[in-house]
């Protein structure tokens, strides 16, 4: 079987100020973050007693990359035989030396530049590190007015090979002429645009794709909160199937990416979790 995991664990603590965001400025306590540690750990664990081909993506609520353990975990599963791909969502706040210790042809970035939140120079610098040290990743902005110029201004800076993608501010409404100016930055952008109808229509997730969350209960992806039953006691084995989307739209990237109806999996084929198109 070929597996793929979207894992989330306890951690909801960011070292960014977004204003759009809950987790903003956050501090887990102590006892959250030795919990957080721990799921994981026990995730990563698991991961590496397994004979399925898997790949994992990590979509922490909080910034996971400023935490050891997260970074310890990429090199870990990077080196596994039966791992083909293991990325992490980042605002690429932190260092990024630690990544010459994993296999740079599986681990990979999905990372997010905040123009108020990191001074421009700094993100730019992180991400000739990640060049240089052959690591695969995506970089991407929130399509917000405020963000254009920014990202106009990174677009131009970062290598052609390199994707920058534009995600649809929630709540934001797009004129045609404001989404023009997104598409010419991310021609991938008009799928972001709008919310996608999934009612009824088949979705890879909960039977190739599944979330999990730190105590190890799997839900077909993030937006649904049915359980299919837990990790570790493989529970949960007997309950992937194809299955249609029960909810009426599906908005966020991380989700519609999976639908079977859109044809995002060959855009991004061979970079799915990084989301790096094809070719790239």
């Amino acid at each position: 079987m070929d597996l793929t995991l979207l894992y989330r664990g306890p951690l909801a603590s960011c070292d960014y100020d977004c204003p759009y965001c809950p987790f903003a400025k956050r501090h887990d306590p102590p006892d959250r973050l030795r919990a957080d540690r721990a799921a994981l750990e026990r995730f990563t664990d698991w991961a590496a007693a397994q004979d399925d081909t898997l790949a994992v993506l990590f979509t922490p609520w909080g910034e996971g990359l400023t935490r050891s353990w997260y970074r310890e975990a990429i090199v870990r599963l990077s080196h596994l035989p039966h791992v083909r791909r293991v990325a992490i969502q980042t605002n690429l706040s932190g260092r990024t030396a630690w990544l010459a210790a994993a296999d740079r042809a599986k681990a990979a970035l999905w990372c997010t530049y905040h123009p108020d939140q990191t001074p421009y120079d700094r993100f730019l610098a992180r991400t000739r590190e990640l060049a240089e040290l052959g690591v695969r990743f995506s970089v991407g902005v929130v399509g917000l007015p405020e963000h254009l110029e920014a990202a106009r201004r990174l677009r131009a800076d970062l290598p052609e090979r390199h994707y920058l993608w534009v995600n649809a501010a929630e709540g934001h409404t797009y004129t045609d002429a404001e989404a023009d100016r997104w598409t010419a930055l991310d021609p991938l952008f008009p799928f972001s645009r709008h919310p996608h109808r999934s009612a009824g229509l088949p979705c890879r997730t909960g039977e190739s794709v599944v979330s999990v969350d730190g105590d190890g209960t799997v839900r077909r992806c993030h937006f649904v909160r049915d359980t299919l039953g837990n990790l570790y006691d493989g529970s949960f084995r007997a309950a992937l199937a194809p299955r249609p989307c029960p909810l009426a739209v599906c908005d966020c990237h991380i989700g519609y990416v999976h639908l079977e109806s859109l044809p995002l999996y060959d855009v991004f084929a061979g970079g799915v979790l990084e989301r790096v198109p094809a070719g790239r």
